[in-house]
């Protein structure tokens, strides 16, 4: 009996074993093939060759590099800001200090915006602390042909940056159109809509394009551009001569865009949950897992933000609690941080829905801001 039971293990072992050559035979044909067509050319031919096959080694080193290593990434990036130091919010006449009170020539100057400074380091963060993963030319050739999102390798730092761009475009869009003008009759600010104009950038320019065809400028130098624009409202407006409408409907208006977007993607979280329950399997999963975090990363140092530029308001209306429930969601959810991500059944022990347990955070985060939502719009 134990004899038969060794035997049919053996002869298990001895089909993987055949298969496992098969598959590495397949794998390294090519490759030796192509080697023995290379020992068969003269040097004109090897040598363009050999310093192609070296070039590209390199770019795949630096794409590996760049999508492994997350440079300055920390969950708790808003505590470097100091919000609670500021007295002031955005766009207020600061009191002039003694010395300014001597001088009657002193120029006046005015609470800069720190959604504007978090919308600013955020994009910094994206292409000059790390590279743009989305726009790197390996990244667009995919692998083998196949687009990196369609496989479980190298993407998620590009899924997470993209996360993060979506909130800093919004940002910008509420800036243009509420925030940086007065009830939306004044004249737009130029630097504000110079911003917006380069965050919208396609994510995936590369120097070179097919559709149109010829050079183009790649989007990491649309999204420094737009740094710069930030930056200078924010000049502008510590000198007191731009303008920030931190009135209670602006609030509203931009807490129920950023619940919108957050229940636009709790629900696309729901639905691969639901239709792709493949476990470790779903190659998809792990790039909506980290677009959602972006999101929440961003929205964490955007909406701690706004909690400063707004704080009259929110003192006025007192929803200082219903925020400070809002940060304690958004701080649960950013530790939720697996190394690998499972998308199983709700009910599995085995392989848990990482989708469904991010989906969950982002509909709490919702529901406290639709609740501050509708406090600001009481009368």
């Amino acid at each position: 009996m134990l004899d038969s039971i060794t035997a049919f293990f053996k002869r298990i072992w001895a089909a993987f074993a055949r298969w496992l050559g098969l598959v590495f035979v397949g794998l390294s044909w090519p490759f030796l093939a192509a080697h023995g067509w290379y020992r068969q050319r003269n040097w004109l031919i090897k040598l363009p060759l050999a310093a192609f096959v070296a070039l590209m080694a390199l770019l795949y080193v630096y794409f590996v590099w760049q999508t492994q290593v997350w440079t300055g990434f920390n969950p708790a990036y808003p505590d470097v800001y100091k919000f609670s130091e500021r007295k002031y919010s955005a766009g207020q006449e600061l009191p002039a200090t003694d010395g300014q009170q001597a001088a009657a020539t002193a120029p006046k100057t005015c609470q800069t915006s720190a959604v504007v400074d978090v919308a600013t380091d955020l994009t910094d963060f994206n292409v000059n602390q790390n590279a743009w993963i989305s726009s790197m030319l390996l990244y667009k050739l995919g692998f083998f042909g196949i687009s990196w999102d369609d496989t479980p390798f190298l993407d998620n730092k590009a899924s997470f940056q993209r996360g993060i761009n979506s909130v800093v475009r919004r940002t910008s869009a509420e800036l243009v159109d509420t925030l940086g003008r007065v009830r939306g009759t004044s004249g737009i600010n130029s630097d504000l809509q110079k911003a917006r104009g380069n965050l919208q950038f396609d994510e995936s320019s590369w120097y070179f394009g097919l559709h149109p065809f010829g050079p183009k400028t790649p989007s990491p130098s649309y999204y420094r551009a737009a740094m710069s624009n930030l930056r200078s409202f924010n000049s502008d407006l510590g000198n007191c001569k731009a303008i920030f409408d931190g009135r209670a409907d602006n609030l509203l208006q931009f807490v129920d865009h950023i619940a919108n977007d957050l229940g636009s993607t709790a629900d696309i979280l729901a639905r691969r949950a639901g239709d792709h329950s493949y476990g470790w399997l779903d190659m998809r999963a792990d790039d909506r897992f980290w677009f959602a975090y972006g999101q929440l990363y961003a929205s964490y140092g955007i909406l701690m933000a706004a909690r400063s530029d707004f704080q009259q308001v929110i003192a006025e209306r007192n929803v200082a609690t219903l925020w400070a429930d809002v940060t304690t969601q958004l701080q649960t959810a950013l530790r939720i941080q697996p190394f690998i991500i499972s998308n199983g059944p709700e009910d599995s022990s085995f392989m848990p829905s990482h989708l469904a347990t991010m989906g969950f955070h982002i509909l709490r985060v919702r529901s406290s801001l639709v609740e501050i939502r509708t406090v600001l719009g009481g009368r």
